[in-house]
């Protein structure tokens, strides 16, 4: 059972270094680079070369049941929950067997239509104190669930 943490632009990581040593679970800090090593004997720091996507490769080839995940990316998550590991994304939404197609689909039409209108403005809503709340709260219930199965 590990945590494994889509580190490049991660908003939680600190509050998934919180839970994870409150579980006594390993946790792994996936980057290319730019992070500073926790102290905490229970975290380890993964550099891996740079390149697109080489960090998600890396944890979609070992998360798998008993696991959690937590990442942004919408094709790494996919890819874990067909694994069977458990994904959670920063703002504490859970992706499963049963949203992550229509979610992977929505991610791919919107896609579609900013290539296709340069006008096209937006990004994403801020990350705010709810969406932290939200994801301790499901992380801590994630934890609980992987220790079970």
């Amino acid at each position: 059972m590990t945590l494994y943490i889509d580190a490049d632009a991660c908003p939680v990581k600190a509050e998934a270094e919180r839970v994870a040593t409150r579980h006594k679970m390993p946790m792994k800090l996936v980057s290319n680079g730019g992070l500073r090593p926790s102290q905490n004997p229970l975290v380890e720091t993964v550099i891996v070369p740079a390149g697109p996507d080489v960090a998600d490769m890396w944890i979609a080839e070992r998360a798998g049941p008993g696991d959690v995940v937590v990442t942004g990316d919408i094709p790494l998550a996919a890819r874990c929950v067909e694994n069977g590991a458990l994904v959670l994304k920063p703002n504490g939404e859970a992706l499963t067997a049963a949203n992550i197609g229509n979610i992977l689909a929505t991610r791919d039409l919107m896609a579609d239509l900013r290539a296709s209108n340069p006008f096209m403005q937006g990004g994403g809503k801020g990350f705010t104190k709810a969406d932290r709340s939200r994801f301790l709260d499901a992380l801590e219930r994630a934890i609980r669930a992987a220790n079970r199965s």
